[in-house]
């Protein structure tokens, strides 16, 4: 059995490595993907790279053992079998530079619609280059809860935002208190309850700011400190002494690959002992920051994807197994995003059988994803305006994994949603 699998996944990995036939007539279907490839989050360009290009080379071909309808088909079947043709442009981490990106797709590549852009900020501006000339936006990555707030017309957000993300997190401490987790006997409320945040002071950090003060509120924790700090700050001294003077029980942060890298190795340098320690995603899920080894056992990072999905559902290890075969690497939360948020462009793209606009725009605001077709750990996807959001996704969810060593090896763990949890969880944190 194993044997064969092993077969079946070689298969798979080689007959993506084959470059797409396309039709007599050449037909192709242009998106423009805006992504910061260069600069300090480049690491994090290059798996959401990696995965929206899987996303289209699945949807290009057949491929046998993939339990998802693009995989079934060479190409957009309602297209006549037309070809996803990815034209990939360098934000840089630069809001204006990404719109000016956006207006070249646009008007010089013709591209049908854009798929980016991971940083809030970046896809702040893109979108409204989209919302100006009528050109069909999903978003798969950014988190700012304000982007879909604005009332777009032509803006779609696939993944779940910063509210709910971090409304998470204190469910988690929550549960924590009252014994839900798995492994963790119930902490008395006196020993969890004081925090103390640091986020980066951009779009995205300052939006998850703003929500841990608004939830420690709602949930009753002190936050004696809530600091934003110039993002790829060469030095964290003083924030890091801010921190640890509060006295917190836990510790939370929104930074990018570098931040999160300089964070906690000056916590480390200070000898910081926090009982836990949480990133919302971005830095913290990258691996760059992985490479710190020991030195993040038991942390806790939110995500929308761990590969111990792949124990829970069936198209995920799939998908993660071909992955990691043409990638050296596991699906992460980014790479993860940017497979869905492509793939919602392929079901968009069957659905609406037309590349105009209007018919694009219609397929989105009616379109049901099922579940069992995303490998990301969600209900589907179907977009919806309520609550004051216009293109929303209202049937993801989040994650929350924990650093764990498993024979010398480390990984991340499911402490949370509770029942999907695939370890005990490590509390307190060991500290330094």
């Amino acid at each position: 059995m194993r044997k064969s699998l092993v077969a079946l996944v070689a298969a798979l990995a080689l007959a993506l490595m084959v470059p797409a036939v396309g039709l007599a007539g050449g037909k192709e279907i242009k998106i423009g993907v805006i992504y910061p490839l260069t600069g300090g989050a480049a690491a994090a360009g290059r798996v959401l790279r990696n995965g929206a290009e899987l996303a289209a080379e699945i949807a290009n071909q057949v491929v046998p053992g993939v339990d998802m309808e693009m995989a079934k088909h060479a190409g957009i079947k309602s297209l006549g079998g037309a070809k996803i043709k990815l034209i990939f442009k360098d934000h840089q981490g630069n809001p204006q530079l990404g719109a000016d990106l956006a207006k070249k797709l646009i008007k010089d590549d013709k591209v049908v619609g854009i798929l980016g852009c991971y940083f809030s900020s970046v896809t702040k501006t893109v979108s409204a280059v989209c919302e100006r000339y009528g050109v069909p936006m999903i978003n798969g990555s950014s988190t700012s809860p304000a982007l879909t707030t604005r009332g777009f017309k032509w803006f779609w957000r696939t993944t779940p935002h910063d509210k709910w993300f971090t409304k998470d997190l204190f469910e988690l401490l929550m549960g924590l208190r009252k014994g839900k987790v798995r492994g963790v006997k119930a902490v008395p409320a006196d020993q969890l309850s004081v925090l103390a945040a640091a986020c980066e002071k951009t779009e995205w950090g300052s939006h998850v700011s703003a929500l841990i003060k608004e939830f420690a509120g709602q949930y009753g924790f002190k936050l004696p400190v809530n600091l934003l700090y110039a993002a790829k700050s060469p030095d964290l001294s003083s924030e890091v002494q801010s921190l640890i003077a509060a006295k917190p029980d836990a510790m939370l942060f929104a930074s990018y690959t570098s931040d999160a890298i300089l964070m906690i190795k000056t916590l480390k340098s200070m000898k910081a002992k926090p009982k836990l320690i949480w990133g919302q995603d971005a830095g913290f899920d990258k691996p760059e920051f992985r490479a710190l080894g020991a030195d993040i056992e038991g942390i806790l990072t939110r995500s929308v994807f761990l590969p111990s999905v792949a124990k829970v559902k069936k198209v995920a290890g799939q998908v993660n197994a071909i992955y990691k075969k043409k990638y050296g690497i596991n699906l992460d939360g980014a790479s993860a995003r940017a497979f869905t948020g492509l793939q919602t462009w392929v079901y968009v793209l069957e659905k609406a059988g037309s590349t105009d606009p209007k018919a694009i725009q219609k397929a989105c605001n009616s379109i049901k994803i099922p579940g069992d077709q995303l490998v990301v750990p969600w209900a589907g996807i179907k977009f919806a305006n309520v609550g004051g959001e216009t293109g929303q996704n209202v049937l993801g969810m989040g994650l929350i994994g924990q650093y764990q060593m498993k024979n010398g090896k480390l990984g991340l763990e499911i402490v949370y949603p509770f029942d999907l949890a695939t370890a005990d969880m490590i509390f307190p944190f060991k500290g330094y």
